[in-house]
């Protein structure tokens, strides 16, 4: 049987090892998948001993993405124009390195939620792994204009300068969130609420009639930003439950070179984690 595993923070509630074994018996693939968890400095040994083990591959959450990049002899080019993994595959003792976030939040949006992300001003909150994974698939999604704030203007120019494309995607300070105008899709990809962190605090005046509310995160982990997209009165809400799945399917298909369906797993587990609504 071969070993998976999830290497993170913190990782016992998440829902992945659950997916994973939905996809293995509707695929009739023998697999084992499990949660690791492990602090920035002991990514590495823990890396190195599920490799001694017998691992086969790994999915990344926060806060190892980046780093995790850096352990890669191989990348695709998304993970390559990301900087940050959150799929890794052991080929012959070395680590080939991906990034499934970007697909799996436009296949959601898109596919599950009926989205149309072109012409969209969009917001990005946030510019970590999370963020970099997904900045790329929404720009070759069509949006119109990507704008990207973080706490640490530093880490959003880095993130900006990656891209490339000045003239679609560019940074402004926190501070400026309540001038910089209103959003046809903002999206929360920082990890407050996870570490006791400050819940989001955010202007109303980012909304406008059109504005969709997309959280990376899922449960109660994306109550404040969720909670405050229904106070302000937003028609179109959205967790990360749908993008988990959808990353999901597109790492397993990384390793296995079978493609799983993913709407009966997404019903099975939205009766578990209720969907948001506004109002």
């Amino acid at each position: 049987m071969s070993r998976y595993a999830l290497f993170g923070r913190s990782v016992s509630k998440s829902l992945s090892p659950q997916i994973h074994a939905a996809f293995a018996r509707q695929t009739g693939i023998a697999m084992e998948y499990v949660g690791i968890d492990a602090e920035p400095d002991a990514l590495d040994a823990a890396m190195d001993a599920f490799a001694a083990s017998g691992g086969r591959g790994a999915n990344i959450t926060v806060p190892h993405k980046e780093a995790a990049f850096a352990r890669c002899t191989v990348l695709s080019e998304r993970a390559r124009l990301a900087g940050a993994v959150n799929t890794l595959r052991l080929d012959e003792a070395q680590w080939y390195g991906d990034n499934t976030d970007g697909a799996g939040l436009i296949r959601d949006l898109t596919g599950r939620h009926g989205l149309d992300l072109r012409g969209r001003r969009t917001l990005l909150l946030g510019a970590g792994g999370a963020a970099r994974g997904i900045a790329p698939a929404l720009l070759e999604a069509g949006v119109r204009e990507l704008v990207i704030v973080n706490r640490n203007p530093e880490r959003a120019d880095a993130l900006a300068d990656v891209l490339g494309e000045p003239a679609r995607a560019h940074t402004r300070y926190w501070e400026d969130l309540a001038t910089i105008g209103d959003f046809e899709l903002v999206i929360n990809a920082t990890s407050a609420g996870r570490y006791d962190g400050v819940p989001l605090s955010l202007p109303f005046a980012l909304c406008n009639d059109m504005t969709a509310a997309v959280d990376l995160n899922y449960s109660e982990v994306a109550i404040p930003f969720l909670a405050w997209a229904r106070t302000a009165g937003l028609r179109t809400i959205v967790d990360g439950l749908g993008m988990l799945i959808e990353q999901a399917a597109e790492s397993f298909e990384v390793w296995h070179g079978v493609r799983p369906d993913t709407d009966a797993v997404y019903a099975l587990l939205r009766q578990q984690t209720p969907e948001p609504k506004a109002g």
